[in-house]
């Protein structure tokens, strides 16, 4: 039984590190890299300082967070870059609070949660790993079981501790 509740657990939490990466590899590899120019100049009309590096950072914690949490290796790491960047694109780019449209500003409020609730996710990943399905649960097995053999005391063989007469 324990070995099937490792099993949902391993797939479950594979599916939403997928599922989570998906939307930002997607922007990285999609938009962000293909569209540097466009991008850099949509982030300084949003008013993000120095935009050309501040893209260049961005790329860089989508592309590492997304390969981190696919592998889960260095999970918690890699869902903390996706944080950072979710934070910070969340404040520039879904600033409802700045419209006075009210449609303009539904519109941004309800990305302004989607972010919220990835976030929630990524944080939960940060928490509580990749799972045992992960480059980081794999880890943690081996050194388990490293722990576990070194803590069984050692049987005397046959030519073992000879007893004194």
């Amino acid at each position: 039984m324990a070995h099937l509740a490792a099993a949902v657990q391993g797939f479950t939490a594979l599916l939403a590190r997928l599922m989570l990466t998906a939307i930002f590899l997607m922007s990285a590899v999609g938009n962000k890299i293909p569209q540097f120019q466009e991008t850099a100049a949509y982030m300084a009309a949003e008013g993000v300082p120095n935009p050309k590096f501040a893209l260049f950072g961005a790329i860089g914690l989508l592309v590492l967070g997304g390969i981190s949490l696919i592998l889960g290796a260095w999970t918690r790491m890699g869902a903390l870059f996706l944080f950072c960047f979710l934070g910070a694109a969340t404040f520039y780019f879904h600033d409802f609070w700045q419209f006075s449209d009210p449609g303009q500003r539904q519109l941004q409020i309800i990305q302004f949660m989607k972010n919220m609730a990835i976030g929630g996710g990524l944080l939960a990943l940060a928490a509580f790993g990749g799972g045992p399905w992960s480059v980081d649960g794999w880890i943690e097995q081996r050194q388990a079981e490293a722990e576990t053999a070194a803590a069984k005391p050692q049987r005397a063989g046959a030519k073992g501790v000879q007893q004194a007469a």
